[in-house]
């Protein structure tokens, strides 16, 4: 569940800050039963450090500040043409083009260390989870998320509905963090499940940047980055060195601060370039 909750108008974020209430309860209720009911190991401490980077990360939301903010308007100003979302042919398309456009956002936060500075708060956590859903880190709004499905806008979609399904996408992810759910069957070759996103989240050497698909997992398939769940692999969750941590500060700047002293120990703006932008 990649780092923009904050996409879209001010009444969407309202609304988005309803549901995000409402998914921290769930988390809680989660936890508790993995733990008394169900008797599987469950770090609290870890529950909690999410649930502390989703509070503080709401808060830093409604500041409003945010590298790639004027880019939606822009795109809409000079739009090339106003799409009609009366059809279900529309919807379909904008829908595709959305899934398309998060596919290589969420590729790049693995392959781009500026961005993964932020994404890699989402996959420190040791236990995959509902709480690991809502980790997200606090400086999203530096990766200008936004600016990925800004072009969508300049085609001539209205950035209501680009944002709009942005935002569905990522709370439909949320449900895919829970690693006690079963297989989907037939589902399995079109959607992302909890099966694909068990493998996106492991650490294994086998399971790295793979699975990138917000609701679908198509673009995975056809892109060469979509691998399998084998049995004969026990996963391990959490990032290749392991954050021990649960101060939420320490996991939010965790990456920053070691980019930033691979940055300051660079010589030559070429060396230096290439600890910011390229690969983790």
């Amino acid at each position: 569940m990649p780092d923009f909750l904050f996409a879209g108008p001010h009444h969407l974020g309202r609304t988005l800050g309803i549901l995000t209430l409402m998914l921290l309860l769930v988390v809680i209720a989660e936890a508790l039963l993995r733990r008394y009911v169900w008797h599987r190991p469950t770090d609290f401490r870890g529950v909690a450090a999410s649930l502390g980077d989703a509070v503080v990360r709401r808060g830093v939301d409604l500041l409003g500040l945010t590298l790639a903010a004027p880019l939606p308007a822009l795109a809409w100003t000079h739009r090339l043409a106003t799409i009609r979302m009366d059809s279900a042919a529309a919807w379909l398309g904008l829908y595709l083009l959305v899934e398309f456009a998060y596919y290589w956002h969420h590729r790049l936060t693995h392959r781009v260390r500026w961005f993964w500075a932020t994404h890699s708060v989402h996959h420190s956590s040791n236990q995959l989870m509902l709480a690991s859903a809502i980790r997200l880190g606090w400086t999203g709004r530096l990766g200008g998320a936004v600016a990925f499905f800004a072009p969508l806008v300049w085609l001539g979609f209205a950035p209501q509905a680009v944002y709009g399904l942005v935002a569905a996408g990522l709370f439909y992810q949320f449900w895919i963090h829970a690693d006690w759910l079963p297989r989907l069957g037939p589902l399995e070759w079109v959607l992302n499940t909890p099966t694909h996103h068990r493998v996106h989240h492991a650490s294994n050497p086998e399971y790295l940047d793979c699975n990138y698909g917000s609701s679908l997992i198509v673009f995975d398939r056809l892109f060469g980055t979509f691998v399998a769940l084998r049995p004969d692999i026990e996963i391990r969750y959490g990032l290749t060195r392991p954050v021990l941590s649960n101060n939420p500060i320490r996991i939010a700047f965790n990456e920053w601060i070691a980019m930033g002293r691979a940055f300051l120990a660079a010589r030559g703006a070429r060396s230096r370039l290439k600890v910011l932008f390229g690969p983790p």
